[in-house]
């Protein structure tokens, strides 16, 4: 299915699974863990974490989740931050493979992760993010699952690097920009609205030139979409993953010929598919659909694709850190 990033209270979450950042020891723990006792009910799930016993970070196991809004709590224990050098990484990085394997053998159709590690025990959450978006998007592609990583609030999720910073940049300069094209265009209409004849065309005239375009009417989206798909020789599977779009919903799109899509999953086949913002806008237009220079999602979507940002979750990343809908389904 598909991943997305969302910011909510991970004990609030519906899913057959939420993941747990558990105590190694038998023992409720603070910050994520202590919220999901108390949310599960701490006495009876406390009673199955016993049966589990001491944990090793890396290990993962699964109790029922008793008064959460799911079946399973998956609890794994994550790395504390050592600075690195301690395999920290590879550790972090196995908590999340082990956890969406027992997803997968206990036939999860979802799945909800907190932030692992990058609260209480001090991972950078610069790192702990790529690891998370890294791990979860392996698995994605070979396997269907929807896919929840939890932001608590603002301050949980921290992007930072180059891409970042000349984002921010590039935004406010756009946004310049954009308020004076705007101006300009305005005085440009009023002066065309003072000088203009008056034109009038006669109603016979007017339907044949109507009914004339609309017998050479261009192809829609889903059939430009496919035409590329084809024309590049690339695999349905691949397109739909990269997309970050569920398979299902790819399925529809297959088989609906006047399939309209939303701005934020025509621009994501766009990226699954290389194209670059000519192509992009080109693709777009089949929707009806503009990019822009007047917010904040299309100016983004600009600049990763003028800068070579192709990677659809490092993108919903960043749209997630300026508060914008994130790409796919």
């Amino acid at each position: 299915m598909s991943l997305e990033i969302i910011r909510n209270d991970i004990t609030k979450v519906s899913a057959d699974a939420i993941v747990n950042t558990a105590n190694p020891e038998v023992a409720v723990g603070y910050g994520v863990d202590s919220a999901i006792y108390d949310a599960a009910g701490k006495d009876r799930l406390l009673a199955e974490r016993e049966k589990i016993g001491p944990m090793r970070p890396g290990d993962a196991a699964y109790t029922p989740a008793f008064d959460l809004d799911a079946k399973y709590i998956i609890h794994t224990v994550g790395p504390v931050w050592q600075g690195g050098d301690a395999g920290e990484k590879e550790i972090l990085a196995t908590c999340y493979r082990k956890a969406l394997g027992i997803a997968g053998d206990l036939g999860c159709e979802s799945v909800a992760f907190p932030l692992m590690s990058a609260g209480t025990y001090g991972f950078p959450k610069d790192a702990a993010l790529k690891i998370a978006i890294s791990e979860i998007s392996d698995f994605l592609f070979n396997n269907e699952m929807e896919v929840f990583l939890v932001v608590y609030d603002k301050e949980s999720f921290e992007v930072s690097g180059k891409a970042f910073n000349d984002i921010r940049s590039f935004i406010e300069e756009e946004d310049i920009r954009e308020k004076q094209r705007l101006e300009k265009l305005h005085m440009r209409r009023e002066m065309a609205l003072e000088q203009a004849p008056k034109m009038f065309c006669s109603e016979v005239v007017l339907n044949a030139g109507i009914d004339e375009m609309i017998d050479h009417k261009d192809q829609t989206f889903q059939e430009y979409l496919f035409r590329i798909i084809d024309k590049k020789g690339l695999d349905d599977k691949e397109v739909y993953k990269k997309a970050n779009i569920d398979r299902k919903h790819f399925s529809k799109i297959k088989s609906n010929v006047d399939y309209n899509p939303t701005k934020k999953t025509a621009v994501a086949f766009a990226i699954a598919l290389g194209l670059n913002l000519d192509e992009t806008k080109d693709l777009l237009l089949k929707a009806g659909i503009a990019l822009t220079r007047s917010n904040i999602f299309d100016i983004i979507i600009e600049y990763c694709i003028t800068h070579n940002i192709r990677d659809i979750y490092e993108i919903n990343c960043i749209l997630f850190d300026y508060d914008q809908p994130t790409l796919g389904l």
